[in-house]
């Protein structure tokens, strides 16, 4: 079996998070990456605890299979050498501002003269143009700008600080690598690249979906705690007994039947489906109160065996050593180099071929400790 990006050459400047992750999923899939890091300025994931075999974590894991080269970009000899070698590329990826890769020589424009098969994508917080390009931003600016934090968390105390980055990660990575694969297969027809903008807060305020639809076309405001997936109906997260949660989304029919018979609550049959908000408080009153009454583990273990899209919380370390972890592969042991038989164990690439196969070499290496 083979990768399906085998054959593909990246050439990779970003840092932080939504670049690295992005070529993250191009090489587990078999591209070949080629990340260029400053000998002067580490990435901040290369130096953000905790650390394991020697260094940071984040950095192992988000810069596996890939080669570091170390190159001054404010060195003129750097610049050539780039430019010597972008001929073997097929993709650039770099994060950032807009302007600095033109200032420094190594913009589209110039690039796309030598290789005019390059597709370069740029990925930063708001885009290569509008009044906003040239302002910092971090995950939690695009989630306000964009809307998603405006409509999630409780009315009384306001959007909730998320455990990851979504805007970081399904706003920018995500569709990166969307928008590169689909200029690489349009290459094959064309055969000639392009250059790919991504902004993060664009990308994020796709992700409204659902409630920009309705938004927009129905206008239906959207608020906390006022729609059925935001905290307005029962869809939601219940305390138990030991101040644990589990989650219950019993919104089908023959689901909020099934709830309500073995939780012995008839309002769910009567007001269940309401979308009279009094009537929704009473349903999550009763809700609330009834899962108070047993444990975490007692829910687990009533819920264990039907099928009523009731699961419990867990904690992170919980999901990763859980049954559905093991049995679904989450997690795969990568070698620390290529001549070592030590291995780290990291969160595996999700997507399963029936015929490719995916690349799992070795963690993110030292500065510069790459081939090119």
């Amino acid at each position: 079996m083979t990768t399906p990006l085998n054959g593909l050459k990246v050439l990779d400047f970003s840092t932080l998070l939504p670049g690295p992750f992005a070529t993250l999923y191009l090489a587990d899939l078999g591209a070949e990456v080629i990340h260029i890091e400053s000998p002067t300025r580490p990435d901040l994931v290369r130096i953000m605890p905790p650390y394991a075999n020697g260094q940071a974590t984040a950095h192992s894991y988000l810069n596996r299979n890939k080669q570091s080269i170390a190159l001054d970009l404010k060195d003129p000899a750097s610049i050539e050498l780039i430019r010597s070698r972008i001929s073997e590329f097929d993709i650039v990826i770099e994060q950032f501002r807009p302007d600095v890769m033109k200032r420094l020589g190594l913009d589209y424009a110039m690039l796309t003269k030598i290789n005019p098969r390059l597709i370069y994508c740029s990925i930063t917080g708001y885009g290569q143009t509008g009044v906003y390009k040239d302002r910092a931003g971090h995950d939690i600016n695009y989630l306000a700008l964009s809307g998603v934090a405006g409509h999630s968390g409780r009315l009384e105390d306001g959007p909730p600080p998320l455990g990851i980055q979504i805007a970081d990660v399904a706003g920018g990575s995500l569709h990166a690598v969307i928008a590169i694969l689909a200029a690489v297969l349009e290459r094959t027809q064309s055969g000639i690249g392009q250059y790919i903008d991504i902004s993060m807060t664009d990308c994020t305020a796709s992700l409204n979906a659902m409630s920009a639809a309705a938004s927009l076309a129905a206008d239906v405001k959207q608020q906390p705690e006022t729609e059925i997936l935001n905290g307005g109906s029962f869809y939601d997260y219940y305390q138990t007994q030991d101040h644990r949660y589990i989650s219950i989304g019993s919104l089908e029919p023959q689901f909020m039947q099934g709830l309500a018979m073995v939780l012995e609550l008839p309002i769910l049959l009567e007001k269940g489906a309401s979308f009279d908000h009094e009537d929704r408080l009473m349903v999550k009153a009763a809700l609330k109160a009834k899962i108070k009454t047993k444990t975490w583990q007692q829910w687990q273990e009533i819920f264990a065996g039907l099928d009523l899209c009731v699961e419990p919380v867990l904690y992170l370390e919980e999901a990763l050593n859980s049954p559905l972890a093991k049995e679904r592969q989450w997690i795969v042991d990568i070698p620390l180099s290529h001549e070592s038989d030590q291995t780290q164990p990291q969160l595996a690439c999700p997507i399963k071929f029936s015929r490719s196969t995916l690349r799992y070499d070795f963690i993110g290496q030292p500065l510069g400790k790459g081939n090119w």
